[in-house]
């Protein structure tokens, strides 16, 4: 199939060395990314273990009450503790 395909600048830039360096014509190395690209994008997502995360036991909570923010920051700055 023949048809015009404009490519942007920036790609164009990458293609430039690689088809130096695979010794290709534009042609072939625009057909041979596209149907990497395709394949890539038609193909399932890999699989991925979820990540876990590990507890930590810190000991006892050394105030109260969190939940005034600013009475906490009182007692840390002043070393107030029960």
């Amino acid at each position: 199939m023949r048809t015009t395909l404009t490519i942007d600048d920036d790609v164009a830039a990458e293609l430039e060395p690689l088809r130096r360096e695979h010794n290709a014509s534009l042609k072939d190395l625009v057909n041979d990314v596209l149907r990497r690209g395709l394949k890539d994008l038609t193909a399932a997502p890999k699989k991925r273990r979820p990540f876990r995360t590990k507890s930590h036991d810190c000991g006892r909570l050394l105030v109260d009450n969190l939940d005034n923010v600013w009475e906490v920051l009182d007692r840390v700055e002043e070393n107030k503790f029960p």
